[in-house]
């Protein structure tokens, strides 16, 4: 997904980007700062006196921040000998939340390219946050949760203590062995993913879930509001035969209307659906639907692509709608209320251990 970054760049990177952010410290004087790239002292040594103080920087340096990699780093800075003065730091291009949480929890410092920056010994304690991230970093999120991409996530999230081979998922998701690689290396780097000796298993379907609602973007396709004097019992009638027989094409309950069947919360008097092209013709005759600019209260969306069935569930006969998860995304991004449904069909529905 991202182009492999020159080691012999990052590294000489890290050290401009060292030196640049202890030369912006108050009354701070810099007494070394070299490369060295030793097992025993790391990729960079940085000796400098902060309000008189001593602080030597036994610096790993990484060209990937990913917590895998940042995993290994921190293993290999566990061997230097250090002493109070002493202060190990991971180095990278850019180091996500959770990846400069394994630092602090080791004890270890932290520099992105970005400025993230943390360092605590004895009396100095300096940490520095910013919101932005790379480009790259950006675009390679995204495209895990791209639609062809989300088809192995779904996959994975049905059954997060499943363990699949390579072939196996590829053909589950219907997607080639070598994009299940490529999504496995990430997640993997992402410590989201593991390979046993089984296959492969989700390590952490929560980080992966709240990634994935962070990043979402409702399926692109064809929205049209309807509307229908039928209400109750034979609003649930006509939406059970519009989805039977062998030309009925897809068509689900998505968003607040699939929460009504897997974990009641919000009634909200609005049908949401996804249909493909063959249902709309049924759907419109069963439920007696007509077009409306303003006050439709069946909001129907015909995807461009069809992943959002591929994992429906039928909570009773007749009835299809979303998966906890797909069901959970379209709630995080319908609002305030939208969000409290979320909440509480995640509580209900997808508590992993």
């Amino acid at each position: 997904m991202m182009k492999t970054p020159d080691p012999l760049k990052i590294e000489q990177a890290a050290l401009e980007a060292l030196e640049a952010f202890l030369r912006n410290l108050p009354r701070t004087k810099i007494d070394r700062l070299q490369p060295v790239q030793s097992p025993e002292i790391g990729d960079i040594r940085a000796d400098f006196h902060l309000d008189q103080e001593l602080v030597r920087l036994y610096c790993e340096v990484k060209t990937s921040g990913q917590p895998r990699h940042v995993r290994a780093a921190l293993d290999q800075l566990a061997r230097i000998k250090r002493d109070r003065h002493s202060v190990v730091m991971v180095i990278a291009p850019y180091l996500s939340e959770q990846s400069r949480a394994l630092c602090r929890e080791d004890g270890a410092g932290y520099l992105d390219f970005e400025g993230n920056a943390f360092i605590s010994a004895g009396s100095v304690h300096i940490e520095r946050e910013v919101a932005s991230q790379p480009k790259a970093e950006k675009r390679s999120l995204r495209s895990l949760f791209k639609p062809k991409s989300a088809r192995i996530l779904r996959r994975l999230l049905r059954e997060p203590h499943r363990p699949w081979r390579v072939i196996e998922l590829a053909k589950a998701a219907g997607v080639s062995v070598g994009h299940v690689s490529t999504i496995g290396s990430e997640l993997k780097d992402r410590e989201w993913l593991e390979q046993t000796d089984d296959g492969l298993v989700l390590t952490d379907p929560n980080g992966l879930l709240d990634a994935w609602a962070t990043e979402y973007e409702r399926p692109a396709g064809r929205e049209q509001s309807l509307y229908t004097h039928l209400h109750g019992t034979a609003l649930e009638r006509a939406f059970a035969e519009a989805t039977t027989g062998s030309s009925a094409g897809k068509l689900i309950l998505r968003s607040y209307s699939a929460a009504d069947h897997l974990a009641p919360f919000a009634r909200n008097a609005n049908r949401y659906l996804y249909a493909d092209e063959q249902a709309m013709s049924q759907l419109i005759s069963q439920m007696r639907l007509s077009t409306t600019e303003k006050g439709g209260n069946v909001m129907v969306i015909v995807p461009d692509e069809d992943g959002v069935f591929d994992d429906a569930v039928e909570p009773m006969p007749g009835i299809a709608c979303t998966s906890p998860v797909q069901t959970y995304l379209d709630l995080q991004h319908s609002g305030e209320r939208g969000r409290e449904a979320a909440d509480h069909l995640r509580q209900e529905c997808l508590t992993w251990r």
